[in-house]
């Protein structure tokens, strides 16, 4: 088994194609044709962390948060990433990271915490934009069903919670093939007139290059006329934090002790009590504060995320109740979903949780 193997299927749960774009996701160090030995699995990679999978027999990192996240100009030691990342590569230890690409999957961070909550009736809190692509292309008549056909199974045409969907226009194709072309319909150096189909489909960016395979493949002309653009439309089932509700709501200060008890925090930090119960709650692991607007339009009794700054409590507005569970602990179940996740499939080499904290913040 490689790495490749690997990141392949832990992409199926975090396609890297919905990482934000300031991200830095994927393999970070090492070669994806690498036999692996087992996999440590861990929120942040550091010196410590690479110990850990050396004294483990672990030679691939999984870890949440990518050690390398803006360019490194040099390496020789003087910062903690760059003693990780040196440590890394002596030992033949790769390291990929997840990051926002698991963020936005409505099976990974989010999701996970409202697991831990017992929320219901969970969705996306922000469904993501920029990743429904379109496809144009322009197909003879006779043609139209086999071509279709193949980019429906290569996962075109899908929508949010709709599938084969797709849009025909008729009309008429004109081309002229030169001495060096060899054209299915008509002959070269004569004007073809043909009645072709103007198809139009939407699909995920992240099946982009399968479908266009797809559609070359199958498309009857040596040269393909096609178009791709993207769409203003959001997936709804892809994107940042979720919101679900409770199963039976809690006054203010019982969900704060429930929330703390259940996240396994030792500090909560909370806006001004307005006094209600809460039902329906918003999370987001890791630093939330943008997503507080969200939170009070999609009428979120409490919104539960981490590194709120002193003026970010004031946007709650007397509309919700903002609770900053820490950054480690809103994340820190992600570890044991990964894990999880890839002993399902893989068990002819240890997939290990990593035992060290690496949070690096206390409370006294």
């Amino acid at each position: 088994m490689k790495i490749k193997d690997v990141t392949n299927y832990i992409e199926e749960l975090a396609p890297l194609a919905y990482a934000e774009d300031f991200d830095n996701v994927g393999l970070l160090v090492g070669n994806y044709q690498t036999k692996v030995k087992g996999v440590l699995v861990t929120l942040d990679t550091l010196e410590e962390t690479v110990d850990e999978a050396i004294a483990k027999n672990c030679n691939l990192i999984i870890s949440f948060h990518p050690i390398i996240f803006s360019g490194l100009k040099k390496l020789n030691g003087n910062s903690y990433v760059e003693k990780a990342v040196l440590k890394a590569i002596k030992n033949d230890i790769a390291i990929y990271a997840t990051h926002t690409a698991l963020d936005n999957s409505n099976k990974g961070v989010s999701a996970k915490i409202c697991e831990v909550l017992g929320l219901q009736n969970t969705k996306v809190l922000i469904p993501k934009k920029g990743i429904v692509k379109k496809l144009t292309t322009y197909i003879p008549k006779d043609y139209l069903e086999k071509v279709r056909k193949a980019l429906f199974e290569a996962k075109a045409g899908n929508i949010g919670n709709y599938d084969h969907c797709s849009f025909t226009n008729i009309g008429e194709g004109t081309f002229k093939g030169n001495e060096n072309s060899n054209p299915v319909l008509g002959k070269k150096g004569e004007l073809q007139k043909e009645e072709e189909i103007q198809l139009a489909i939407t699909f995920e960016q992240k099946n982009e290059a399968a479908i266009l395979e797809a559609l070359f493949e199958n498309h009857p002309y040596e040269e393909v006329a096609y178009e791709i653009t993207t769409t203003e439309n959001v997936h709804q089932n892809i994107g940042m934090g979720m919101i679900g509700e409770l199963e039976k709501p809690l006054e203010e200060k019982d969900f704060l002790v429930y929330l703390k008890k259940t996240m396994q925090t030792d500090c909560v930090r909370y806006s001004n009590l307005l006094h209600k119960k809460i039902h329906r709650v918003a999370v987001l692991g890791g630093s939330g504060s943008f997503a507080i607007s969200n939170a009070i339009k999609e009428k979120a009794d409490a919104y539960v995320s981490a590194d709120f700054k002193y003026h970010d409590f004031f946007k709650a507005e007397n509309k919700i109740l903002l609770a900053d569970i820490g950054h480690y602990e809103s994340e820190q179940f992600t570890k044991r979903l990964l894990v999880d996740y890839l002993t399902k499939k893989f068990s002819n080499f240890a997939i290990v949780l990593s035992e060290k904290s690496t949070n690096p913040i206390y409370y006294i």
